[in-house]
């Protein structure tokens, strides 16, 4: 008799471990709300370079005068395992002499994550591209943090974008798609939280909304001149190409 009380609450034991999982919901189609967080501070004294030292004072200027963070609005809408990701258009503007590729949003990303590719219009310098390519490959290295955002538990991830850009992301898999903001995938989950800590830019999800997606509203951007990311590469390269020792900064900005 004890035996079979035993074996009845073990069972009882096992039902209670798995039924949360079993209950769990999954999120395949919606709407996420991104917030991005540019420290105007540190973007702004990367352009006083050492062949840049007179403009030093307008640094200073920017310090007493304006304030340190910028914040703009996107929203990633995600539905049949792809994801359109659109910039809002911008509360203020930058100064054109304090502005920097880094502090602003000059993507529309359309990535199919099931094809491994993406569409990319990219506006920067009064120039527009299409860039239509395969999706960016990112080996990431999932630890054991976690924190919550917009509501749900994510796990961190760390990685090394462009060589040499380190990202952190932090990932929920209770929306089962692979995807994030801008060009950041490749993680077991959406992407809510991405900080990219020595180029002082952050994207923070700040709203998630469950929703069924029409097919229609997730299409690819159209407009620009079509390139691959080769060919994307060598046009930034002519543009920023008397920009000194600027130039790196600026070519971060205009690829992440």
């Amino acid at each position: 008799m004890k035996y079979i009380v035993y074996i009845f609450i073990c069972m009882f034991m096992f039902k209670a471990e798995v039924s949360p999982a079993q209950n769990k919901h999954f999120i395949t189609s919606g709407v996420i709300e991104f917030e991005r967080t540019a420290n105007m501070f540190a973007l702004v004294k990367k352009k006083v370079t050492k062949s840049t030292m007179d403009v030093k004072p307008y640094y200073e200027e920017y310090l007493r005068t304006q304030p340190q963070f910028r914040k703009l609005k996107s929203t990633l809408t995600f539905g049949n395992n792809t994801t359109l990701y659109n910039p809002l258009p911008a509360d203020t503007w930058v100064y054109y002499w304090y502005d920097s590729p880094m502090a602003n949003q000059l993507n529309i990303v359309f990535s199919d994550l099931t094809k491994r590719t993406s569409v990319i219009q990219k506006d920067f310098y009064e120039r527009t591209y299409l860039v239509k390519d395969s999706l960016r490959t990112i080996k990431w290295k999932i630890t054991d943090e976690t924190r919550v955002i917009a509501g749900y538990n994510c796990r961190r991830a760390n990685a090394l974008v462009l060589d040499s850009i380190y990202v952190v992301a932090f990932y929920t898999d209770e929306i089962h798609i692979s995807g994030g903001p801008e060009s950041f995938n490749g993680l077991p989950g959406m992407i809510l939280g991405v900080a990219v800590p020595h180029e002082n830019v952050t994207w923070f999800a700040t709203k998630v909304t469950e929703k069924a997606i029409e097919n229609k509203t997730l299409v690819p951007p159209t407009k620009g001149k079509a390139v691959n990311n080769k060919q994307l590469y060598e046009e930034i390269m002519k543009a920023i190409s008397n920009s000194g020792d600027y130039a790196i900064v600026q070519l971060k900005g205009l690829l992440l």
